[in-house]
């Protein structure tokens, strides 16, 4: 009995042996099985700790790309502005805002420096390359190796290395084929195509496509964003020059008025009604009128080269061109430097600062750009697939080269994984998500700014005109002060101390009031430079007609070899500016209106800003 409980146990000992070397089989069998190292391999890349940031559900909800698909950043924005309230603060946009001021002079201005200004083909140059940066994105989805190849080669073996041909050949005894040819010198023509793909399994080149999608619309945003500081420049220094111009009116007046009243004292120190400290005093005022007209007209010079810049032009005298400028008002007095100054300004509410400043909307494409290339970053984790191929024709005889039986070909699937990196490329994807949030907070700090500028400029718009508004009281008490002082002096009844301080005063207060009446300008630029208005002009110059041109504020040719920039094209509603006088030259005539075709020409090739841009960030671009 004891031996065949012993025998019973031994049996299930053996049949439990042998099932467990079954499972074995079967299991080392399974793990050897390509299907089952495919579904390891993938669940060893996503459920690896502390190297993914994408998961498998992400991965398939991203249409197959690992990395973060990207969402607008939030924004801080206020409600209302703090002057919301004001009656002359209106809740709306405006586009052309250089109009309110009713300048021809100002909007051709404009004009020229859209046409002309070099900063401005810099920034379009940038445009064309950041289109062909995206375009070359896009074609690395595709084959990136697809070569025609061909060769000839000469080849002559040793006849003292083993298994030589010839040596074969000799020791066949005229068994083989005839047409099996052995020998140590041959030639080999080939001709055929390879081909080399790296999968995009993973999303890198999509995401690569996105990045470069978003950097090209960050391009447009820039040159938009340049667009709108170049108006503002421009017409920030057209105001200064208008208003050094007022003051130098004012200065000269005011000269007049001092030659007559020192001219007076000298008569009645003649007569001895007068003493020589009265007439000492009144050259004193009039010579320290005299010294402020050198530094105005160098304030005047400085911002009419700043203009010539802007426009594209050497530095010359734009006087000719612009003209005197808006008479002076003595009752009410006035010095405005601009034919209309409004009290009103349009800014609409902060949120707006998101869809109209180019530089908020170039900030927001550089985070979608960064972000993108977390995806890329991120793939470098995973293995990449490749498919090479070759397919040709090779032959020793050229005449058979192209013959069915010497094609040849092969396809080769292939992969490479980055292992034992050490941790290079897990760190390279923090690198680049540090990028993304650095870019975030860059683009937030950039909207507070942006409302912190227009907050300030509305406010300064909103006290220069209340300034402005005591400061014409205050000229209009002096003048009539020291127009009452000026009587009695020619009667011989004035003091000549009080004549004198009230000349000063009277001369202060109109100066003062023409800065004042210029910083309205000057904020009210600065308020729409702050809101970035302006740089929808260019939709309005691709849709303006063709054939039509207009010379506005254009370079005086030289007398010798005459090298000109393109005349600009005419703005709408704007009034030509009449040219300054030139010498009546026929031939430096001709040469210079071949050479402003010529620019023309060349303009129309490098215009940066075709509607396809447009298109293209609207398409791309995403709601918040």
């Amino acid at each position: 009995m004891k031996w065949q409980a012993h025998e019973k146990i031994e049996d299930r000992r053996s049949r439990m042996e042998d099932r467990k070397a079954c499972i074995w089989r079967n299991l080392r069998s399974s793990i050897l099985n390509p299907r089952f190292l495919t579904i390891g391999l993938a669940g060893l890349i996503f459920l690896t700790s502390g190297c993914v940031t994408t998961g498998p559900l992400d991965w398939v909800r991203n249409g197959f790309k690992v990395g973060p698909n990207y969402a607008r950043p939030p924004a801080p924005v206020a409600e209302e502005w703090i002057e919301a309230k004001n009656p002359n603060v209106q809740n709306r946009h405006l586009q052309d805002w250089w109009r309110v001021f009713q300048d021809p002079a100002l909007n051709s201005l404009i004009g020229t420096a859209y046409d002309q200004n070099l900063t401005l083909r810099t920034v379009g140059m940038r445009v064309l390359e950041a289109r062909a940066q995206q375009a070359i994105a896009v074609g690395s989805i595709f084959p990136q190796t697809q070569q025609a190849t061909g060769q000839y080669s000469r080849i002559n073996l040793s006849h003292n290395t083993f298994n030589n041909p010839g040596a074969i050949g000799g020791l066949s005894g005229g068994f083989l084929p005839r047409n099996i040819a052995f020998g140590n010198n041959y030639s080999d023509w080939t001709a055929g195509f390879n081909m080399s793909w790296e999968l995009d399994f993973w999303g890198r080149f999509r995401r690569n496509i996105e990045s470069a999608n978003a950097s090209l619309d960050s391009s447009v945003e820039n040159y938009d964003s340049a667009l709108v500081t170049l108006f503002a420049d421009v017409a920030t220094n057209y105001v200064e020059y208008r208003v050094a111009q007022q003051r130098i009116k004012i200065a000269r007046a005011n000269i007049q008025i001092q030659e007559g009243l020192v001219s007076k004292a000298q008569k009645q120190f003649e007569t001895g009604t007068a003493t020589s400290v009265d007439l000492n005093q009144l050259k004193t005022l009039l010579e320290q009128t005299r010294s402020t007209i050198p530094a105005l007209q160098s304030v005047q010079g400085q911002a009419n080269d700043a203009l010539c810049t802007l426009l594209g032009l050497p530095p010359r005298d734009l006087e000719p061109e612009l003209g005197p400028g808006p008479d002076l008002r003595i009752d009410p007095p006035s010095a405005a430097p601009l034919p209309d100054i409004p009290s009103w300004v349009a800014v609409g509410i902060p949120a707006d600062l998101l869809r109209r400043r180019p530089d908020i909307r170039a900030a927001e494409r550089q985070v979608a750009a960064q972000s993108a290339q977390i995806g890329v970053a991120e793939a470098e984790l995973y293995p990449t697939i490749f498919v090479n191929g070759t397919l040709g024709y090779d032959a020793s005889d050229l005449s058979k080269l192209f013959e069915s039986r010497s094609f040849f070909g092969n396809i080769t699937p292939n992969f490479k994984w980055n292992i034992l990196n050490y941790g290079r490329i897990a760190n390279n994807v923090h690198l680049q998500q540090a990028k993304t949030q650095e870019l975030i907070d860059s683009y937030q700090n950039q909207v507070l700014t942006a409302a912190q500028q227009v907050q300030t400029a509305l406010r300064g718009f909103l006290r220069s005109r209340e300034q402005a508004e005591i400061l014409v009281h205050s000229a209009t008490a002096a003048r009539e002060a020291t127009k009452v002082e000026e009587q009695r002096f020619s009667e011989i009844k004035a003091d000549v101390n009080r004549l004198y301080t009230l000349e000063n005063t009277k001369l202060q207060e109109q100066d003062n009031l023409a800065v004042a009446q210029g910083n309205i300008a000057l904020n009210l630029i600065n308020v729409y430079r702050a809101l970035g208005g302006g740089w929808e002009i260019r939709y309005e110059k691709d849709a303006a007609p063709g054939g039509q041109e207009s010379p506005v504020l254009g370079p005086i040719p030289p007398s010798k070899k005459p090298e000109q920039l393109q005349a600009p094209k005419p703005i709408p509603q704007a009034k030509r500016i009449p040219p300054a006088k030139v010498e009546d030259q026929t031939s430096e005539r001709t040469e210079a209106r071949d050479q402003r075709s010529e620019a023309k020409d060349e303009r129309s090739d490098i215009r940066v800003l075709p509607s396809e841009f447009e298109d293209r960030r609207t398409a791309i671009r995403r709601d918040p």
